[in-house]
């Protein structure tokens, strides 16, 4: 029996993702992410409440074609 994933092989290009989605594409812990963020060298956080953290897709896939030189707000 074939196991069905809630979880897309890619990111979607368009639209907001949580953590636990975009953690398998990560090259980064949930930490070092995190301090990344902080530092603007890694998309900013959205916050929707206190315990609610969305990250923007079009933002991550920036990122990720080139984390190196990737600055926030550019």
């Amino acid at each position: 029996m074939k196991e069905i994933s809630n979880s897309p092989d890619t990111i979607p290009k368009l639209g907001k993702s949580r953590w636990s989605k975009i953690a398998k594409f990560s090259p980064f812990s949930k930490e070092k992410f995190r301090q990344l963020s902080k530092a603007g060298k890694a998309p900013q956080p959205e916050r929707m409440g206190v315990r609610c953290t969305f990250y923007d897709n079009a933002e991550l896939h920036r990122w990720l074609a080139d984390p190196i030189n990737y600055r926030a707000g550019e």
